[in-house]
């Protein structure tokens, strides 16, 4: 259990920096560019490359590359041979999927802002001519970072990302600079302007991908370029691959409906793609920090118990993941849930924006409890090489997901937005449930009322906690008051509620006396070297 710990206090410890610097990246970038129609704009057009990777190689590598790479360590070489024959294919691919990307740039914005003015749309693909070849870089660095997380080097893949914040901020900041920032028209932005934006936002991706490259030794596979592919078991990954494809294919359309829709929530001057983008950042931000931090060495073990037949550890693993995920996931939604209007005012130009911001940082908000159990679910199918289950289960969470963003166009357009968000929360409560069923069919007892009786210890001290951060929120005078007058004001108001929820939660916890949290402090003491 050490090495766990020691991993989950790395990954968290790198993964709260990198979100940290990410959030002022996305302050700097609000004030450089707003978040109405330009700011829209410049969204969609960053959000291709990660839409486009996503699709072609963010599920294949996580369901496909650390199994197979712990299998091929058995191997006399330490599974370098290997290890070469997947980079070079993954590079090759990764190129040709650019290159199409780039060509394709007029459809693929269309596709996703169909509700966009056509001044507006023009900027969208002058920004994402310079984004689009971000998907080549963010390849290579998930294709490094996957290898060096199978070979238990778990920390460089998580601090890598904070390169790309300084240079993305340093890259706004001179936009501030040089243009004024503000809230620009749509009709104002000029070459240079698309300029300093675009390829700040594509040089950190760059600079993200060299800096772990820099990290590759620490594999201690040889690389080389090998287009000898036949005899490496291409058939058996492509067949994990094909179902983790259509799995992500299926989620990427159900969001191209839920851009759609977005989109016409921006047309009518209400918040659409950026206010969606920022709440669905900070959504994301206690996921990012726990589940992956927690979630990723159990990975690891999950896919080396498997490996060697030790089937019966599956479970336990499971069950000690899915309860360390929880007991701060949920602390987590109670302090986002009280915070909501300060925290999304760090993101917003004025406090009303903020209120509005804050009702889709609710609707997402549903969801970040089952999204944290799901992490642990999801990954435990891959390490027993089965990617056709989660594809099931993810085809119903998307269809859930698109049909009721479809539904949200009935409503007003100032809460069409928060509906499209409420609606992907409540297909993800539908896919762990399916996924958390079926897993159980495949491993067997799960003890999932040991997951359950903790939850519900959780949310015991949630509720309470909740409630005492939204009475600060209130006491310090509400969406009126200072909280939601600027955006460092903000910060620092949702900052004070999150500590009052976090003081009330844990001493609940403690009074309760929950045994995860002697299980954390335990986890916490093993981290520290032996003397």
């Amino acid at each position: 259990m050490s090495g766990i710990g020691r991993a989950s206090v790395l990954i968290g410890a790198g993964t709260l920096v990198s979100r940290v610097t990410g959030l002022l990246r996305s302050v700097v970038l609000v004030s450089a560019i707003g978040a109405a129609a330009s700011a829209d704009a410049f969204f969609v057009a960053n959000q291709l490359p990660n839409t486009i990777y996503m699709i072609v190689s963010t599920g294949i590598l996580t369901a496909v590359i650390v199994p197979q790479i712990v299998r091929a360590s058995a191997a006399h070489d330490g599974g370098s041979a290997f290890i070469s024959k997947l980079f070079t294919l993954g590079t090759v691919i990764l190129l040709l999927v650019t290159g199409i990307s780039v060509a394709c740039a007029p459809l693929l914005v269309s596709a996703y802002a169909p509700a966009f003015s056509d001044d507006q749309r023009a900027l969208a693909l002058a920004f994402a001519y310079w984004c689009l070849p971000q998907v080549f870089f963010y390849g290579i660095y998930a294709l490094v970072g996957e290898t060096l997380n199978a070979r238990r080097v778990f920390g460089p893949f998580t601090w890598a990302p904070i390169v790309n914040n300084i240079v993305s901020i340093a890259g706004f900041g001179l936009f501030i600079v040089l243009f004024g920032g503000g809230q620009p028209p749509v009709s104002a932005w000029t070459p240079a302007m698309i300029t300093v934006i675009g390829a700040s936002a594509t040089l950190g991706i760059v600079l993200q991908a060299g800096v772990l490259l820099l990290f590759w030794r620490h594999t201690g596979a040889r690389l080389r370029p090998d287009f000898r592919w036949r005899g490496m078991g291409l058939r058996n990954i492509g067949q994990l691959a094909g179902w983790t494809f259509l799995m992500v294919l299926v989620t990427q359309l159900a969001a191209l409906v839920q851009s759609a829709v977005y989109s016409t929530a921006s047309d009518a001057g209400e918040p659409g793609q950026a206010i969606a983008g920022n709440a669905a950042l900070i959504f994301i931000l206690p996921y990012s920090i726990i589940a992956l931090s927690i979630g990723t060495p159990y990975f690891t073990q999950l896919s080396e118990h498997v490996a060697a037949g030790r089937r019966a550890e599956v479970p336990r693993d499971v069950g000690a993941s899915v309860r360390s995920i929880t007991l701060l996931i949920v602390v987590s939604a109670a302090a986002l849930a009280a915070a909501a209007v300060p925290a999304s005012r760090v993101f917003t130009t004025s406090a009303d924006q903020a209120v509005q911001a804050a009702v889709v940082l609710g609707g997402f908000l549903v969801g970040l409890i089952p999204i944290g159990i799901l992490f642990t679910v999801q990954r435990t199918f891959y390490a027993y090489n089965d990617t056709r289950t989660p594809f099931v289960f993810t085809l119903v969470q998307a269809a859930i997901a698109a049909g009721l963003a479809l539904a949200a166009l009935a409503l007003p357009a100032d809460i069409r937005t928060a509906g499209v968000a409420l609606g992907q929360s409540i297909s993800i409560v539908v896919q762990v449930v399916m996924a958390t069923v079926l897993l159980r069919r495949r491993v067997g007892d799960l003890r999932v009322r040991r997951w359950m009786l903790a939850l519900a210890r959780f949310l015991i001290a949630a509720v309470p906690a909740g409630a005492a951060g939204w009475g600060v929120f209130l006491l310090l005078g509400g969406a009126d008051g200072w909280t939601a007058s600027s955006q460092l004001l903000g910060a620092v108001g949702a900052l004070i509620i999150a500590a009052v929820v976090a003081v009330v939660y844990f001493a609940l916890l403690f009074a309760l006396r929950a045994p995860e949290l002697s299980v954390a402090v335990g986890m916490l003491r093993r981290v520290r070297p032996k003397r």
